[in-house]
């Protein structure tokens, strides 16, 4: 993935909003959300927001860790005397965006929460 947008906007005002922004555009499913559950067993269908929570500028590269908040599901076998609803739990991790300033291409890491 590239967050060029975010890359171009790096040492302006806009920068947090623009990152933010274009975080959130990304496919939840390209993301490690999976890994980064707590309380459920799946990644929910809600969307998810991000806060940026600190910026670092290395030499090649700009890295952002990021809270993400999201929702899990804890999914029942879907049998039809099931009782348990498929209920959406909330969730959080925090993400580093990597996005190396030759071409914005962006890896992302589940940090340790």
């Amino acid at each position: 993935m590239k967050l060029l947008k975010s890359l171009n906007a790096f040492h302006t005002n806009d920068f947090n909003t623009i990152l933010k922004s274009e975080i959130q555009l990304i496919d939840k499913n390209l993301l490690p959300l999976q890994q980064g559950l707590s309380f459920s067993s799946a990644v929910g269908p809600s969307s998810f927001s991000a806060v940026i929570l600190r910026v670092t500028d290395t030499e090649k590269a700009i890295q952002a860790t990021t809270g993400i908040f999201y929702s899990g599901i804890i999914a029942g076998c879907n049998c039809s005397d099931d009782p348990s609803p498929s209920d959406e739990q909330n969730e959080y991790c925090e993400l580093q965006f990597v996005i190396d300033k030759s071409n914005a291409e962006t890896h992302v890491t589940l940090l340790a929460t």
